[in-house]
């Protein structure tokens, strides 16, 4: 479970432009008219998709809830309806005019069956044509000028990158686009292991190199870090002669830091080559940047009463939790929790971030759950201020456990993105043997950067996952590759009718909904803000994964039904074939997928 606040500020706003929150305006309204005892019951207008889509479009589900709740109330002033179907035929009644709604119908107990009006949602689809996707990007409440934070990614300096930071870099990447999507203005900070007691081992080793730190070659910094780490364990002396560096380096020794920017720089180069290829842009804000603003945080907490000290450390003792929150350990020095801390009170006080989210694996989900809770307490954090835990299970092998290579070495990113790419490359080419050396090198890139991030992303982000090419590489079901050849298909029918993808205006007549087929691919279309809302909502990218593979169900159901070129229809249906790539195309840019336009 994630560790979360969820004040009022940056919730879905009541002007989004979804179908959903319209009628849930509309239900609303006829809920204040028909009960206007119930204003005060912050009781919601409840709307979902209908489950049978013979029954009609949307569903809303309030009449049995508020039904139960008239009837427990007492000092009403008049008797309670007599059922849950009495309580939605009222609310049908109170139901304002509009032109949104075709026809309505009560079923069962009181569920309140929603018909869409087929030319207003031609005249939507129409409009999101004219204007692009993101004329229908729903609106985020709070202060525009206020940061959302997103602490990403994460690793740790002088050690690669390997499979375990895919999650975190690729669930963070895809939130914050979703949220800039949505106007927020977002501050994407990569939280670097940068600081600690094993730089005063690589400062060591360093300077023990043939010409010294200031000339030695670092050469691969996974070789130099693990050689530094056996001599570390094995040798007392270096041992003893790094512990004694890291007290210079901490206390600001030039020597000392300027090997520790040495290989701090090392390491930031092969991230930033591993971040372009991902298409994923950081600004870095490892541990050593909070470092001087711990002591000052941790006096106040101690002046607050908040933390106290048990067995000589610094605790913060949580209710309901028997382990504390060690912020500052015993022997004075201080740990993950001290510059969580710190970081937390910059990102409210100095950065002024009205929401602040943490990618890191579901098993941190008690740690930030305490640091939350001290924030609170020392009065850091308010009611404006949203905090959310954003928790990951495991990427597992075959045989169950942490992915690994066969010689149970942690697989290097850099390897993985690699071999998806030459993956490609093969397919394309078996495919399509005719295809150049640089298109086949740009559409193997995107395919493989985004089977290896799609695989990833359309997952239950809090459940492991087992990692699998041949799975991810699918032209069938739910992978990137398929949802690719989909859209780059669409875009060949715009083309063989003489158009341009993106470019296929409106034409006289407009858009035409007669054929079930055609309305249903309509309906997906314009559920596109819902899908927006719900990652925004719940923070699982998921839902707009699952949103796409849907999409283009829909489209192929549709295709597969009403002809388009040469009928009399083309004119329509071309303009629902754009609709829908226009729609595809942006769900890929918000999951840092580079659409293909043919194939």
């Amino acid at each position: 479970m994630a560790a979360s606040t969820t004040p009022r500020a940056v919730a879905a706003s009541e002007a989004s432009p979804s179908l959903r929150a319209q009628l849930e305006a509309l239900f609303a309204h006829a809920l204040r008219t028909a009960y206007p005892l119930t204003q005060d019951w912050q009781l919601p207008a409840a709307v979902a998709v209908c489950g049978n889509p013979a029954m009609g479009d949307y569903q809303c589900n309030t009449a049995m809830p508020l039904f139960a709740r008239l009837k427990a109330q007492a000092d009403l002033a008049v008797p309670p309806p007599a059922s849950p179907r009495a309580v939605a035929e009222a609310l049908l009644r109170a139901l304002p005019p509009s032109e949104l709604i075709a026809a309505t119908s009560v079923a069962g107990p009181g569920f309140i069956n929603v018909t869409l009006s087929r030319p207003f949602l031609a005249t939507h689809l129409a409009g999101l044509l004219a204007h692009g996707t993101r004329s229908v990007a729903p609106a985020l409440a709070g202060d525009p000028a206020r940061p959302v934070v997103v602490d990403y990614s994460s690793p740790n300096i002088a050690k690669e990158m390997h499979v375990g930071h895919l999650r975190s870099t690729i669930l963070g990447e895809t939130l914050c686009r979703t949220l800039e999507f949505c106007g927020a203005k977002v501050l994407r900070l990569n939280h670097v292991g940068d600081w600690g007691t094993q730089f005063g081992m690589l400062v060591t080793h360093l300077a023990d190199q043939p010409g010294g730190a200031e000339s030695a070659s670092i050469g691969d910094l996974m070789a130099f870090y693990k050689a530094a780490k056996l001599r570390f364990d094995a040798d007392g002396d270096f041992k003893a002669r790094a512990q004694a560096a890291v007290v210079r380096l901490q206390a600001g020794a030039p020597e000392e830091l300027a090997a520790w920017r040495r290989i701090c720089a090392v390491s930031r180069t092969e991230f930033d080559e591993l971040y372009r290829r991902l298409g994923v842009s950081l600004v870095e804000r490892g541990e050593s940047f909070y470092n001087e603003l711990i002591p000052e945080r941790l006096q106040e907490l101690a002046a607050l009463g908040v933390s106290s000290v048990s067995e000589g450390a610094q605790c913060v003792f949580s209710d309901g939790s028997s382990t504390p929150l060690i912020v500052r350990k015993s022997d004075g020095g201080f740990n993950y929790a001290s510059t969580d801390l710190a970081a937390l009170w910059h990102r409210v006080r100095v950065e002024q971030s009205q929401w602040i989210i943490y990618v890191t694996d579901a098993g941190q989900g008690t740690h930030f759950a305490a640091v939350f809770d001290a924030a609170r307490r020392a009065g850091w954090v308010d009611s404006f201020v949203r905090l959310d835990h954003v928790g990951f299970g495991l990427v597992l092998g075959d045989d169950g456990k942490r992915f690994r290579t066969r010689s149970t070495e942690i697989v290097r990113l850099a390897d993985l993105l690699d071999e998806a790419v030459a993956r490609c490359a093969a397919v394309l080419r078996e495919r399509n043997p005719d295809m150049g050396d640089d298109e086949l090198a740009v559409a193997a890139q995107a395919m493989g950067y985004g089977a290896v991030k799609y695989a990833d992303l359309h997952q239950n982000r809090s459940t492991n996952y087992t990692f699998s090419f041949d799975k991810m590489l699918s032209l069938q079901g739910n992978t990137a590759v398929y949802l690719l050849y989909a859209h780059a298909r669409i875009c060949s029918i715009i083309r063989k009718a003489g158009l341009e993808p993106g470019a296929v205006q409106l034409r006289q007549g407009g858009l035409a909904l007669h054929a079930k087929e055609e309305v249903a691919l309509a309906l997906a279309i314009a559920r596109f803000p819902e899908a927006v809302e719900a990652v925004v909502s719940d923070l699982m990218p998921n839902r707009l994964t699952d949103y796409l593979y849907d999409l283009s169900a829909r489209f192929n159901e549709f295709y597969g039904a009403c002809t388009v070129l040469g009928s009399e229809e083309e004119a329509s249906r071309l303009q629902l074939c754009e609709a829908t790539a226009q729609v595809m195309r942006t769900c890929f840019q918000l999951l840092g997928i580079q659409p293909l336009m043919r194939l």
